[in-house]
């Protein structure tokens, strides 16, 4: 089963900074396993666009789709037997890269 995991920071009381060598690390680990599918870190919500087009014409706005002091900092995503694999893994994503994760199934 594929998960959606992601990474979630906060701007009032972010997580480390030098996570990198043990996120390195945990993905080998991932990858080793055969958990791995695809990784990737987000850049600030400063750099973000929303794109609107469901009427006339398509509406660009600069900034995420929702302000917040939490925000979407990186995604994995996983293939793993089951959910109980998935919570262990992310209990330790959240050790390692020192950041609150989120875990949801793909439909």
């Amino acid at each position: 089963m594929r998960y959606l995991v992601s990474v979630i920071d906060d701007k009032t009381d972010p997580g480390s900074t030098d996570r990198q060598p043990a996120i390195s690390a945990f993905n080998e680990r991932l990858i080793a396993g055969g958990y791995w599918v695809f990784a990737g870190g987000l850049a600030d919500t400063d750099a973000a666009t929303v794109v609107d087009n469901r009427g006339e014409q398509a509406m660009f706005s600069d900034g995420p789709f929702l302000e917040s002091k939490e925000y979407l900092a990186g995604v994995w995503v996983w293939e793993v037997p089951d959910l109980d694999v998935a919570l262990e893994l992310a209990a330790e994503a959240s050790k390692v890269c020192d950041r609150k994760i989120e875990v949801r199934p793909f439909q």
